[in-house]
């Protein structure tokens, strides 16, 4: 089971992005968002294999005190993979470089799943992950008309075993 860090909306500026999941959601077989029973969330790292302590560690060094991440999204891209995955790109995300810069001094970067290295990692919020490619046309002409400009203040960091996701560990940010 795979493991993560990630920053989550736990409050009412995810309803854009909840939206979007329902919306997006009509293009897959199972919504995947939804299916995950888990908050909006930019995922900082992935692991394969590491210690629940090792993590709890590292957002318990990287996040204690730290402030709320106010995230201005710009619009709708695409990773086309087997399966076309949507995802909202942020307009700047040097705050969120600086979180992912300071957890990668905490685990060592070469224990992370590679795209979610430093020299890989491409900040961005999932709305739609398993959309078969007989969809994929559709998708991309209604994530390409869909506005999707909005900010999203990211109030939580935890770590996480998934599938189903279960929270290890959790702080609250500080507004």
């Amino acid at each position: 089971m795979p493991y993560a860090i990630s920053l989550k909306c736990s409050n009412d500026t995810a309803t854009p992005i909840l939206d979007l999941w329902r919306q997006a959601s009509v293009f897959e077989t199972t919504p995947s968002m939804e299916g995950l029973n888990y908050p909006p969330h930019l995922t900082l790292a992935v692991y394969e294999d590491i210690s629940p302590a090792r993590l709890h560690d590292a957002v318990r060094k990287v996040f204690h005190g730290s402030p709320v991440v106010s995230v201005e999204f710009s619009g709708i891209r695409h990773f086309p993979n087997d399966l076309l995955v949507l995802w909202l790109c942020p307009i700047d995300d040097s705050a969120l470089r600086r979180v992912h810069h300071a957890l990668h001094s905490e685990i060592d970067p070469m224990l992370c799943h590679h795209h979610y290295r430093p020299d890989h990692w491409r900040p961005h919020c999932t709305i739609a992950m398993n959309i078969p490619m007989t969809s994929a046309e559709a998708a991309l002409k209604w994530a390409t008309e869909t506005p999707a400009r909005f900010a999203v203040t990211f109030d939580v960091a935890d770590s996480v075993r998934a599938h189903p996701v279960e929270i290890l560990s959790e702080i609250k940010l500080t507004s």
